[in-house]
């Protein structure tokens, strides 16, 4: 003869049999609309897997699954997602392609749209070098800035991402190359730390007069040529601005020293071939468009 389960005095409910600290569990049932419920989940979930793809199984050796009655794939779905929006981008890109980057400039729609894409493209093909925010690191220049070594124009920035910098594999790359004072015995060491002084004058962070009159003559014999007189630089020939306290590769005595005596040759990547023309546009607007681009000269005359 079956045990008659104990039954709670205080509720009158038929207890389980299982009890924890002194606690008995109640047989109470799950209330009607809990069960309803339940069994019309496992009847959706039925319906939903003979709809929809679901279970996966093996036929002829292969693990294949079941597409669903209505043949309906995600993958598909996402496909048709992307070529509508490659189709809606196509009328804009095709306009950028075409246009010159002044006539983008101007179109708000256009210049908004290319802006956008630029900042895409910069995440995807500039940020490992030049931060995601454009911030530049030692030896990568900072594009937030209005330090420009070739120039900050739009046709300056365009040409410097289509044909890089010392690229060797494309005929229109940017080229610069310093001497190396101390490698190529063209100066001493005591010559290079004067010239050194004289450099660190031009921002006022000199330590020693003497050497920075010294050094002087040397900058206008070896120097002047590239950077100008004043240390401004020139931007036709890549030849950074040394009066600014805007240092690529560090502005201390020692950083300094080191730039004059073994040169630097930092290497950009020509774009062209590897990005099309719509998207070296709208990376040059971006760049143009971060707070450092300079006018172009055209644009101040018609101001």
């Amino acid at each position: 003869m079956a045990d008659t389960p104990e039954r709670d005095e205080i509720t009158g409910v038929d207890t389980t049999g299982h009890e924890w600290d002194g606690i008995k569990e109640l047989n109470n049932p799950l209330p009607k609309w809990w069960v309803w419920t339940f069994y019309v989940c496992i009847l959706w979930g039925a319906v939903y897997a003979y709809m929809m793809p679901s279970f996966p199984y093996f036929k002829d050796g292969e693990m294949v699954y079941y597409k669903g009655s209505l043949g309906y794939s995600q993958r598909d779905a996402v496909a048709s997602d992307i070529k509508e929006a490659n189709a809606a981008k196509a009328v804009h890109l095709d306009k950028i392609t075409a246009a010159a980057l002044s006539d983008i400039k101007a179109d708000e729609e256009l210049l908004s749209f290319a802006v956008r894409g630029g900042r895409a493209a910069f995440g995807d093909n500039c940020a490992p070098c030049h931060g995601s925010g454009a911030q530049g690191f030692v030896g990568f220049p900072n594009l937030n800035d209005d330090d420009w070594i070739w120039g900050g124009t739009l046709d300056d920035i365009y040409a410097t991402i289509q044909y890089g910098i010392r690229w060797d594999s494309h005929d229109e790359t940017r080229l610069s190359d310093m001497p190396r004072f101390l490698d190529d015995e063209m100066l001493t060491r005591d010559e290079i730390s004067d010239v050194t002084q004289h450099v660190l004058s031009l921002t006022g962070s000199s330590t020693d007069a003497d050497a920075v009159a010294r050094g002087a003559l040397i900058y206008e014999d070896q120097c002047s040529a590239c950077h100008g007189e004043t240390g401004a630089g020139d931007k036709f020939v890549g030849a950074p601005n040394l009066s600014d306290a805007i240092w690529l590769y560090g502005g201390s005595a020692d950083e300094v020293f080191t730039t004059i005596a073994h040169a630097r040759g930092g290497v950009m990547p020509a774009w062209d071939g590897r990005l099309d023309e719509a998207t070296v546009k709208q990376l040059a607007l971006y760049v143009h468009g971060l707070g450092g681009g300079e006018q172009d000269v055209q644009d101040s005359a018609e101001e």
